[in-house]
C-alpha cells in the first residue's frame, strides 16, 4: 500500500540531538496521519509523536518540550527533531502512516526501524 523509508539514528551522548526522517512513496491512499513510535526489547511499540496532513500534532508526555515532529505534504516526508536526549530515549524508532487522522491511533504501515542509543 505504501513504502516508508527511514533514515537517521545513531549514537549520541545525553543532552545531545538527532534528527530522523521518513519518506513515503507509492501510496495507494491519501496519507492523513504519520507518526513516530519506539520499541525496546520485551515492550510494546509506544507512541512518540504524530502529525496530521493539516498540521495537528500529538506527543507522548515523556517527549513534550524536547522532540518536535514536522512534515512536508508535497514531498510526503515526516521528520522528528530530538533535542536534550536522555538514556531512557534509547530504543528502535519506527515511522508509521495511516489513511486517517486520529490522535493515539496508529496505522498499519511501518518503516524498517533504526536504533537510537543515548549514552550517559
Amino acid at each position: 500500500q505504501v513504502q516508508l523509508v527511514q533514515s537517521g539514528g545513531g549514537l549520541v551522548q545525553a543532552g545531545g540531538s538527532l534528527k530522523l526522517s521518513c519518506a513515503a512513496s507509492q501510496s495507494t491512499f491519501t496519507i492523513l496521519g504519520m507518526g513516530w513510535y519506539r520499541q525496546t526489547p520485551g515492550n510494546h511499540r509506544e507512541l512518540v509523536a504524530q502529525i496530521s496532513s493539516g498540521g495537528d500534532t500529538n506527543y507522548a508526555d515523556s517527549v513534550k518540550g524536547r522532540f518536535t515532529i514536522s512534515g512536508d505534504n508535497a514531498k510526503n516526508i515526516v521528520y522528528l527533531q530530538m533535542n536534550n536526549l536522555k538514556p531512557e530515549d534509547t530504543a528502535v524508532y519506527y515511522c508509521n502512516a495511516a489513511p486517517f487522522w486520529r490522535p493515539g491511533v496508529r496505522g498499519n504501515y511501518w518503516s524498517q526501524g533504526t536504533q537510537v542509543t543515548v549514552s550517559s
